[in-house]
């Protein structure tokens, strides 16, 4: 991912050079990734997911840029998220809040324009409540659950809704939705199953637009797909199942500053509780990121940085604001104080750094703290 004088910067100051780390953001490549789902699931709608600050990248930037792709469905957890939110979209885009409503802020929800998915039979009476106080009908989501038992209404529930007469008609619903549980693993019997559980209820409910896949379920079969489709972890470059390739362009890079290289000897011992010993004279560099900017303590002795092509395993226990590196296989004085190793990038994708530290890409994302330096590129990418 090179820079060029176009890319933008969150400050016009010099940031860059206190940061000890670099987060760049390809916007141009969340937009392809929109596209790209957009096509394939085609005739259906594509939304996006854009919770927990667009997965940790920028919801300003990102939802500003899937606008202006053409997506106007849009998925947060929150209601203060989709309140946050609400002002950056266009007029006509939809927003819809996965959690459903606290009591007491259905009429905040309800002036706001935002769509509530309704998880249970209580919030379900509130919000008819919150509509016959206002004299009007509020359309919602209903979700059930098809057999994730998270969030969703069950079998006995969906259908004491379809025959609660007031409920439909102070309540007109804009989806009936569900989640699936296994859908990054494309051959899983769970999925099956789950699909024929939310066909029958969302039958009780005839036609209503239906919505189901998430990321891994854009990519199973199209009966999967229905008419609206919710990827969140692809758009921002994450694997959307065990398959290979993953087929989304990566959206970041992630780069940290050497701040010391030094030379140990045999058998000397690296960071807290010396979990790492040189098993002969060893070089060590230190680099100016830790566990408080998202990269996890279960990467000690794991993971690795990467430097000109060069693998640079993790050397000692991932520490708050530093981490160690074996750079014996680098030339001696090829690296120096202030020079940027790769974190994630062309060498080591986010899905592998996750795979490193035992988690998932999704984790590693949300994690990226607020001391990098970020960088957003804004390219235009029409024919991606």
């Amino acid at each position: 991912m090179m820079l060029n004088d176009r890319d933008r910067m969150t400050d016009p100051d010099d940031t860059a050079d206190m940061a000890g780390g670099r987060l760049m953001i390809d916007l141009a490549a969340l937009r392809s990734n929109y596209r790209q789902i957009a096509r394939h699931v085609a005739p259906a709608r594509a939304a996006a997911v854009v919770k927990a600050d667009a997965y940790g990248l920028g919801v300003r930037q990102a939802a500003t840029a899937l606008a202006e792709s053409g997506c106007r469905d849009f998925f947060v957890a929150h209601l203060g998220e989709a309140r946050a939110l609400r002002p950056i979209l266009p007029a006509d885009a939809r927003l819809y809040v996965l959690n459903g409503l606290m009591p007491g802020t259905e009429m905040l929800c309800a002036h706001a324009g935002i769509l509530p998915v309704l998880n249970s039979v209580d919030q379900a009476a509130r919000w008819r409540e919150a509509a016959q106080s206002i004299g009007r009908p509020l359309p919602a989501v209903l979700q059930f659950d098809s057999g994730m038992a998270r969030l969703g209404i069950d079998d006995g529930e969906a259908r004491q809704l379809a025959g609660d007469t007031a409920f439909r008609a102070h309540v007109p619903l804009a989806l009936v939705m569900s989640h699936l549980a296994c859908a990054d693993t494309l051959d899983s019997p769970v999925n099956a199953a789950q699909i024929a559980r939310f066909d029958a209820l969302a039958g009780l409910f005839p036609s209503v637009p239906r919505s189901f896949a998430n990321s891994g379920g854009a990519f199973l079969a199209p009966a999967f797909h229905n008419q609206i489709v919710r990827p969140g972890i692809a758009l921002y470059g994450g694997a959307p199942n065990d398959a290979q390739p993953n087929p989304m362009r990566p959206v970041i890079r992630l780069d940290a500053r050497v701040i010391q290289v030094r030379t140990i000897a045999a058998g000397g011992g690296v960071g807290y509780g010396h979990s790492f010993h040189a098993p002969h004279e060893t070089r060590i560099a230190t680099i100016a990121v830790g566990y408080a900017d998202g990269l996890p303590r279960s990467l000690s002795n794991r993971g690795a940085a990467w430097f000109n092509g060069t693998r640079l395993p993790i050397a000692g226990r991932v520490s708050m604001d530093s981490i160690t590196l074996d750079v014996t296989a680098l030339p001696e004085g090829a690296l120096k104080l202030g020079d940027w190793v790769e974190l994630i990038g062309p060498h080591q994708s986010l899905d592998r750094l996750a795979q490193d530290a035992g988690t998932i890409s999704y984790e590693i994302l949300t994690s990226l703290g607020a001391r990098y330096h970020r960088i957003y590129r804004d390219a235009a990418d029409a024919q991606a």
